[in-house]
């Protein structure tokens, strides 16, 4: 075996303590998560009759709290909430309820997002679409269209939060099996039952003014914290062959430093490199990893402010191991063809 491996296996087994959940902790996060959250969306409703603008600054602090409750059904798919199997179902569904999300369906996508995170050869499940700068160039006018489309900000975060909660989570995949089906309808019955009753209780337009914004932020963070967790400067990306687990576990995710009361919002989640190399790593224990493993702490550090670049991040260049705007992509594309006018060389697009 050689020396990287031996280091990357000792790197597993130096985390591997960590990955034991503690009812007592999985309980209270529940508690200090959801209550919340409940008692926030009353505020909110009730606050309409002093002033619109009080109830969103609510809805804002309650699409936190949703935030919050999405790491808990996080861990309840990757079966690292409980001990128990069948009340990581429970909970996982309950807490798939209040975030719109199918437990099964997504328990199952995510697995795979874990299996190939970093894999060019194995893109398209549970992840962001990103091509390389060779696949844009060979790609046809309508696919890259679609796929410009896909990465403008305003439709990745702005419209990304509707296509979830109104359709993707809502349908089954083809051939999903006889479980999955049913958890899916079970949420989606239940989401149903719950906007009846409430709308009957405070009236449509109460509802909706409360109701969407806490779920449309929520949406909006959940998306963000995803993409930049795995688009950022240096980050790892190979092929099938050259691929390893461990390297696109820490060096493919990021350490996203996040201020304190962030951090608990989003329970722990920027520890994601800590998350992706463990997954049975509950979110409590997270940061003790991190602190108490030395190489996990030379991971790719981000923080609010150096994460904004990532949003200029379209294309992938294998060559140089970075992240191109579109932008830059251009610029090379002018730079490349007046090289080739000039007799210098032959195009090659992956030539920094």
């Amino acid at each position: 075996m050689s020396k990287d491996k031996e280091k990357q296996v000792q790197l597993k087994k130096s985390v591997a303590p960590f990955a034991k959940s503690e009812t007592r902790k999985s309980v209270l996060q529940i508690i200090n998560s959801i209550v919340p959250f409940l008692l926030l969306w009353i505020l909110a409703y009730q606050s309409l009759a002093i002033s619109i603008w009080l109830s969103l600054c609510l809805s804002v602090i309650a699409a936190g709290f949703v935030v919050r409750i999405f790491i808990i059904f996080h861990d309840c798919t990757h079966m690292s909430f409980f001990k128990n199997g069948k009340a990581n179902r429970v909970v996982g569904t309950i807490t798939g309820i209040i975030t719109h999300f199918p437990f099964e369906k997504w328990k199952r996508n995510h697995a795979i997002h874990h299996a190939t995170s970093s894999n060019l050869d194995k893109r398209g499940t549970g992840d962001v679409w990103v091509m390389t700068v060779q696949e844009y160039t060979e790609a046809s006018f309508w696919k890259k269209l679609g796929y410009r489309l896909y990465r403008n900000p305003f439709i990745l975060f702005g419209l990304g939060p509707l296509y979830l909660f109104f359709i993707s989570n809502r349908f089954n995949r083809k051939g999903a099996k006889r479980k999955e089906r049913w958890n899916t309808y079970l949420i989606n019955v239940s989401i149903v039952a719950i906007y009846v009753l409430l709308i009957w209780a405070i009236g449509w337009q109460s509802f909706l003014i409360v109701q969407v914004p806490i779920m449309y932020i929520a949406g909006v963070l959940g998306i963000w914290l995803f993409y930049v967790q795995h688009t950022f400067e240096d980050s790892y990306f190979e092929n099938e062959e050259e691929w390893d687990y461990v390297k696109a576990a820490v060096e493919g995710s990021s350490y996203y430093k996040l201020p304190k009361v962030l951090e608990w919002i989003t329970g722990s989640i920027g520890y994601h490199h800590v998350h992706h190399l463990a997954p049975r790593i509950p979110n409590y224990h997270l940061e003790e990893a991190h602190e108490s493993t030395p190489p996990l702490q030379k991971a790719t550090t981000i923080t609010l402010a150096t994460s904004l670049k990532s949003i200029r991040f379209r294309l992938y260049d294998q060559e140089t191991m970075s992240f191109l705007s579109f932008k830059e992509y251009k610029e090379r594309i002018k730079t490349t063809g007046a090289r080739l006018h000039l007799g210098i060389g032959r195009p090659n697009i992956q030539e920094k």
